[in-house]
């Protein structure tokens, strides 16, 4: 018996097997999950307010994403670009890139800064309800001016998810976690002398605690043995080969989330304008879909970063078996999330009651804990998604995850639309829609990969 678990386990140790990714992917995932926590603890503390504060905060979040991630999917390939030249042994190609990623983010601020009046504009042509779109305004303000931070947060760290080195990755987004979490408690409700700023010093939290997270990250770019091993001081130049290298195949996934987030402000907005109830309840289960598919991102970035170093290095087998690791350990994981989603999706809404009773908030939950139930249809195929689309993006298939990916998104748009001002049928029935449609999206992705379509692609070429 024991030489049989001793066989099965093997096979986890072996180049991209789970134990491998792993090794990479926990540190991804605590990141990711900190990054959901401090979302979560913005709108949950703002839900003790006012149910019209957290689903401002939630509106202004995703406005903002959708102004920035051009920008973020544009850089973020520079994860599979330096995983790429590093398994490849070229270790200068590798920060040449990541400089590359930094100019753009450099670049992207005050563009997003410069779009932040047209995200307003938007709320007012959505037709959100007034309490809620003062203080959705001041957010996105807020946050627009303090993007750089967040962004060059993200840019950095995708260099050292590209090079394995994802524990400072790890310990970056654990410092900006606590910092905005406490910045949070004393900023939203005023305490220990601070003034109660509400939803601005949720904010102002989210932009400091960015700010120390970047100021970890740079220390660790500097660091005596990253400089020596990846010849930092000399990666600080234009380079227009790499340059076009990361245009080339990081366009699409920039254009891609993009478009994606677009469409998700839509959906966000088309619910909120359904009035306040389903505003809140909207909220609440959206909140917890982000607790659901966050840690599934850190999965997803450690796939393109080992699918990359093996492509990079020739490994197509390996490259192969890392996606199918991904994919596993995604499911393990959005198992647990299923059986919470069915089991007690009330105590789950409850979380965000205001501390003072409100009868909006007791009408949104029976909302909620239906659409929390349907939402358990999807879990497991955003588990398999995430393996996936890491598998693409490393490999280089970024053209094709853009296209299927921007069609799912704005078909989703237009199935709710067509269900709430059409149709008229209850945001249930019109979220079970979207729920369903979403499948095809995973059923697409499987079809691409087994296709082996994407283990012919070159990103790079040897000293290039």
């Amino acid at each position: 018996m024991s030489r049989i678990v001793n066989s099965y386990f093997s096979g986890y140790s072996k180049p991209g097997g789970m134990k491998e990714l792993i090794l990479l992917a926990f540190p991804m995932m605590i990141s990711t999950a900190c990054d959901g926590v401090m979302t979560f603890t913005d709108r949950l503390f703002l839900s003790r307010l006012s149910s019209e504060q957290m689903n401002a905060a939630m509106g202004g979040a995703v406005a903002l994403q959708m102004l920035m991630f051009f920008f973020v999917g544009l850089t973020g390939y520079s994860t599979a670009l330096v995983a790429q030249y590093f398994g490849a042994g070229e270790n200068q190609n590798a920060t040449r890139a990541s400089f590359q990623a930094i100019l753009i983010t450099i670049a992207a601020w005050p563009v997003v800064v410069l779009l932040e009046p047209i995200a307003v504009s938007f709320f007012n042509y959505a037709q959100i309800p007034a309490n809620q779109m003062i203080y959705q305004a001041q957010y996105l303000n807020i946050l627009a001016w303090g993007s750089l931070f967040g962004m060059m947060r993200y840019t950095l760290g995708c260099y050292f998810t590209g090079i394995g080195k994802t524990k400072i990755v790890m310990k970056a987004t654990l410092i900006a976690m606590l910092v905005n979490v406490v910045l949070d408690y004393l900023f939203i409700f005023g305490k220990m002398g601070f003034p109660s700023m509400e939803i601005r010093g949720a904010a102002l939290a989210t932009i400091i605690g960015s700010f120390s997270a970047v100021l970890v990250l740079v220390t660790s770019y500097f660091s005596k043995t990253n400089r020596v091993k990846f010849l930092v001081m000399k990666s600080f130049h234009y380079s227009a080969s790499v340059m076009k290298k990361l245009f080339h195949f990081g366009y699409p996934a920039g254009l891609e989330m993009f478009l994606n987030f677009l469409a998700f402000s839509i959906i966000i907005a088309l619910f909120h304008s359904q009035g306040e109830s389903i505003a809140t309840a909207s909220t609440i289960m959206f909140n917890w879909d982000m607790v659901s598919f966050i840690p599934l991102m850190g999965i997803e970035i450690a796939v393109t970063s080992l699918v990359g170093r093996y492509m990079g290095a020739g490994l197509i087998h390996q490259a192969q078996h890392a996606a199918i690791s991904g994919i596993k350990t995604g499911v393990f994981y959005s198992l647990a999330i299923l059986i919470l989603f069915l089991w007690i999706p009330e105590t789950l809404v409850r979380v965000f009651r205001p501390d003072i009773p409100d009868g909006l908030f007791e009408n949104s939950v029976p909302i909620a804990v239906s659409m929390i139930r349907i939402a358990s249809i999807y879990v497991l195929a955003e588990a398999i998604m995430a393996g996936l689309v890491g598998a693409l993006r490393g490999a280089g298939d970024t053209h094709f995850t853009m296209k299927v990916s921007i069609f799912t998104h704005w078909f989703l748009v237009l199935i709710l639309y067509v269900s709430l001002k059409m149709i008229h049928v209850p945001v249930t029935v019109a979220w079970l829609f979207l729920s369903l449609c979403f499948l095809m999206f995973c059923g697409v992705l499987i079809l691409r990969f087994r296709s082996g379509k994407w283990k012919t692609i070159k990103v790079i070429h040897p000293q290039s």
